[in-house]
């Protein structure tokens, strides 16, 4: 049952082969017998509540094609009756007095909600080494990262311990830990998905998205998420284009004719031979299906990481100055006066990574820095998205390439050297930086007797509102390979 597609579980609903109720419990049993520290938080006995909820509705005729599937979330996203921690000691118990808004959404669509997933810090990571609860294993090799900052929820999808999960990315944190975990995940439109309850690190980055074993699962979920928020200051209104969709409805679209800009910048050195060895076998499948292959540049390209990391930053220092142990979260016990419980309750609450970011970020907002270090960043910003603009007015439809330069790394190899971590983000963060939506496709898996255990991403990134496209493009990959059908053993 753990191996079958959403849509595969939601005809079977539907056709009342089975309850909601017994599919909860067998993922929950499979969740609560891991091994791979993905989940942080699990109340069987909520979960059921809700499972019974959605079985009712498949009484009444009210179901949908989400109704009664289990569906995990990343513990960013707040929720009303499990902890939501964003993988800190600083929120160790908190629980939130209302949901965020996707899980509202997931909710209203009946989807029963297994748990929260374990992530790095705050989100800032690239390996879930961050965690305060514990790295998470990758489900291919346990000696590996799953890639971060949403590696709960990535190792989730590819154990099989959900058939859906929520992730967010900041800077790659759904393509990246997708990419190393061997699933499908898409990052949508900055501002598509709303941000309310989602606990915030880089405001005008942050974008929830989901993770599944396929396009079309992902493309699925991507129709329950998006939509104007007006909680959410960042959210792109319906004016703006932000409808909700149906994007599983250009599914079976045909690519030829597709345009595939192929970056010079993600193809150079770096770039690891067996990562690049599976990416231009993707994209060759793309041309037995009739698409045509574009050399393009993306200059800026290598402007991305100190650009991310002025900016990401900064506006980390400013989101997490609410964390003080006064209203909520971590209180040190010992303290002789208000500022000395401040700074206690920061630095016990708060692990090295994210104490690192929040220094940046102070330094580079500081009188006399600000103009030289974080205005110069958001003008090269707008660089990196004028290259993007540029290639799709008339070279390509969609760019393709490598979501990492790497497959996953051995856990704790870069743990003492942040800077190696920042590096593997490279492919990832221009996109971010634009806003523009992008995704990570299984594409096939490294070389030699460790990294043959380990998946390869193919990243696909469109321009503003071009979801639907994207999902279709992956969709039909996946129609002629099976990479994101493959299972780790065990499994």
């Amino acid at each position: 049952m753990h191996t079958k597609t959403i849509k595969e579980l939601s005809t079977l609903l539907h056709a009342k082969q089975i309850t909601s109720v017994e599919l909860t419990q067998h993922f929950l049993d499979r969740a609560q017998a891991s091994t791979h520290n993905a989940f942080l938080h699990i109340d069987p006995a909520l979960s059921l509540a809700q499972a019974a909820a959605a079985d009712a509705r498949f009484a009444d005729g009210s179901a949908g094609p989400l109704t009664g599937i289990p569906i995990a979330h990343k513990d960013i996203f707040v929720t009303q009756n499990l902890r939501a921690t964003a993988g800190s000691k600083m929120l160790g118990n908190y629980t939130s007095p209302f949901d965020a808004t996707v899980v509202e959404q997931f909710a209203a669509a009946g989807m029963v909600t297994l748990g929260k997933l374990n992530c790095d810090e705050f989100a800032m990571g690239s390996s879930n080494e961050n965690s305060a609860f514990g790295a998470v294993l990758n489900p291919w090799d346990t000696t590996a990262i799953p890639g971060g900052s949403s590696g709960g929820s990535a190792a989730a999808i590819a154990a099989r311990l959900a058939p859906a999960a929520t992730a967010t990315d900041t800077g790659g944190s759904i393509r990246q830990p997708a990419a190393f975990c061997g699933v499908t995940g898409i990052k949508p439109t900055y501002g598509r998905v709303s941000r309310y309850g989602m606990i915030a690190f880089a405001s005008s980055l942050d974008q929830g998205g989901p993770m599944a074993q396929s396009a079309e699962d992902c493309a699925m979920l991507l129709g329950e998420m998006v939509g104007f928020d007006a909680r959410d200051a960042t959210s792109l209104t319906a004016e703006q284009g932000n409808i909700r969709e149906d994007f599983t409805r250009e599914l079976n679209e045909p690519l030829t004719g597709l345009r595939i800009g192929v970056p010079k910048e993600y193809f150079g050195e770096g770039l690891a031979a067996d990562v690049e060895q599976a990416v231009r076998a993707a994209l060759d499948e793309f041309v037995k299906l009739g698409a045509t292959l574009v050399d393009i540049s993306l200059p800026k390209t290598s402007l991305s990481i100190p650009v991310y990391y002025i900016i990401a930053p900064a506006e980390a220092s400013s989101n997490l100055s609410r964390f003080d142990g006064v209203r909520y979260g971590h209180r040190a016990a010992e303290y002789t006066d208000l500022a000395d419980m401040y700074k206690k309750s920061r630095a016990q609450g708060f692990g090295p990574e994210v104490q690192r970011r929040i220094l940046v970020g102070t330094y580079v907002l500081c009188h006399g820095y600000y103009d030289a270090y974080y205005v110069q960043a958001q003008k090269i910003r707008r660089l990196i998205a004028d290259d993007f603009q540029a290639a799709f007015a008339d070279q390509c439809d969609v760019i393709m390439g490598p979501v990492a330069p790497t497959v996953a790394w051995d856990l704790g190899a870069k743990t003492n050297d942040p800077v190696a971590n920042y590096l593997a983000d490279i492919f990832t963060l221009s996109t971010s930086l634009a806003g523009l939506p992008g995704m990570s496709v299984p594409c096939g898996f490294g070389q030699g007797e460790k990294n043959a255990r380990r998946p390869v991403g193919l990243q696909i990134i469109g321009n503003y509102f071009a979801e639907a496209k994207l999902l279709n493009i992956a969709h039909q990959y996946q129609q002629v390979t099976d990479w994101h059908a493959r299972t780790p053993a065990g499994i």
